[in-house]
């Protein structure tokens, strides 16, 4: 779908729909509504006297115009009451909006940008709106057959603001909509993808294409390197696979220089049976997203490179198949780390630290000034936090503060979990150094406290995405299935990056 922005009057528009945004609490029209409501004799503003439309938050109702306006239909849209208003209601209504549209078969919309009254930049708010437009047309369907008669697709979205605001601003901030709206959709289509058709060779693929097309680096480490490096997290997980394992690197303006280096490492399993400590079969077959980090910061890196985000940032993303098999780990294996460290297996569905311990370490070479994970990496978080916000963990406040910031402005929120020395008793080993789960209580954060023992040279956040990172039902803009949940974080974290530069070093 093209997003187009443009100057022009309301009452001039021969839009197939015209949409306007209302206010549960603000009684007085904009002038381009009461226009419209004064040529429908009033009957806008006798719906909403008499309630028949109230401006809840994503409400919706369609009216026909019968010529009176050159526009055919207006829509109502409910923002919910002004003083509660944030840029991501925009970005929900924004996707009510589109997905309304959508299912009234009509293929081209115009929005009436002016009827949206919110105390944000205009730049912020615009690019949230063409989020949330794009989001919510997301459908994932490469497996099935849909009947032509039943395809309804927005083609054209038209942004429409009777003032003279600046288009050029608008304008920048619906391709910066665009460009993160697509990555996303990327993501959620390698999630939602079965893991058949996703083997860590099959991503390997997707990465060098990417490169290729964004003008990155992309390097693939398979078997002899990995052995070579001593990836033994990497190496033991894979082990019980047919399908070998890939150390993917994605670099973004390796040549740079004078720029901060940022690392975006995602977990990659890309099939979790749990290994000999095998999963129940119920819900098993959403194991198939355990590589939504991964995916994740693939989507990222498409994003800040379409963006030219002046940084040099790296994606690390170890991937492999944890599955049962006579060659598979064992509960009590010890493995032996590229970083030198050892580990005791006490659960082999615990094996998603294990291939990160191996990034991280391997992110040293890189002498970063951050390092941020992502991971679907434990039902306790989900226990902890819900599907609602995302578990963090770190050794560095201020980089902890940033990514908060960034969860913030993104919508997709981060709430810290203490990463205190006295969880770090639990992962103690007699046999090892250290061991890969800490028993029954405090599941994510033990997790982080394995994670943080190869994260040690370098400011470190890791953001546990276990909760987030599928939905069970549609949303505003997010459909049941991946969400895509991080990339938009991430790339709001490297846009932001720059301002805290001068005088606000980790």
């Amino acid at each position: 779908m093209k997003v187009n922005a443009k100057i022009g009057a309301v009452e001039k528009e021969s839009a197939e729909i015209l949409v306007f945004y209302l206010y549960e609490d603000v009684r007085i029209m904009g002038e381009s509504l009461a226009c419209c409501n004064k040529a429908l004799y009033h009957g806008i503003s006798e719906l909403i006297k008499k309630k028949e439309f109230v401006a809840k938050l994503n409400k919706t109702m369609v009216l026909p115009t019968y010529g009176k306006i050159p526009a055919k239909r207006i829509l109502l849209v409910g923002l919910g009451k002004k003083q509660d208003v944030t840029i991501d209601k925009i970005r929900q209504a924004a996707g009510a909006t589109a997905s309304a549209v959508r299912d009234l078969g009509i293929n081209e919309g115009t929005a009436v940008m002016d009827s949206i009254d919110i105390s944000a930049s205009l730049s912020e708010w615009c690019q949230a709106y063409v989020e949330g437009v794009r989001l919510a047309l997301y459908k994932f369907q490469k497996y099935k057959h849909v009947p032509p008669e039943e395809l309804q697709e927005l083609k054209i979205f038209t942004l429409l603001f009777t003032q003279k605001n600046d288009l050029t601003t608008v304008r920048n901030a619906v391709t910066c909509g665009e460009i993160i709206a697509d990555a996303v959709s990327f993501t959620r289509d390698l999630i939602n993808t079965p893991s058949r058709d996703k083997t860590p060779a099959i991503i390997a693929d997707h990465a060098v294409k990417m490169a290729k097309e964004q003008g990155m680096q992309c390097k693939v480490m398979s078997l002899p390197e990995l052995k070579k490096l001593g990836m033994g997290g990497l190496l033991g997980v894979a082990q019980g696979s047919v399908q070998p394992p890939k150390f993917i690197i994605l670099d973004y303006n390796a040549r740079t220089k004078n720029q901060d280096t940022l690392v975006f490492i995602g977990k990659g399993i890309t099939f979790d049976s749990g290994g000999i400590c095998l999963k129940q079969a119920k819900d098993m077959d959403l194991m198939k997203s355990d590589m939504s980090g991964a995916a994740a910061v693939m989507g990222a890196m498409m994003a800040v490179s379409k963006m030219n985000v002046p940084l040099h940032i790296i994606g690390l993303m170890p991937c492999t198949e944890n599955m049962p098999s006579g060659s598979a780990l064992k509960p009590g294996d010890i493995i032996q780390f590229s970083s030198g460290k050892t580990a005791e297996i006490a659960n082999t569905d615990a094996e998603g630290r294990l291939i990160l311990a191996d990034a991280l370490a391997y992110a040293e070479n890189y002498h970063p000034q951050a390092v941020i994970d992502l991971a679907t990496l434990t039902g306790s978080c989900v226990v902890a936090l819900g599907t609602v916000v995302t578990g963090m963990m770190g050794n560095n406040e201020a980089l902890k503060k940033r990514v908060q910031a960034a969860g913030e402005k993104s919508w997709e929120r981060v709430w810290e979990l203490p990463l205190w020395e006295e969880y770090q008793e639990q992962i103690k080993s007699d046999i090892a150094d250290i061991k890969n789960v800490g028993g029954p209580h405090g599941g994510a954060i033990t997790a982080a406290c394995f994670l943080s023992k190869f994260a040690e040279k370098y400011p470190w956040v890791h953001l546990d995405i276990a909760g987030t990172s599928w939905c069970e039902k549609n949303g505003a803009y997010t459909q049941k299935g991946a969400s895509g949940v991080g990339v938009r974080l991430l790339v709001q974290l490297a846009r932001n990056w720059t301002k805290f530069l001068r005088g606000n070093s980790l």
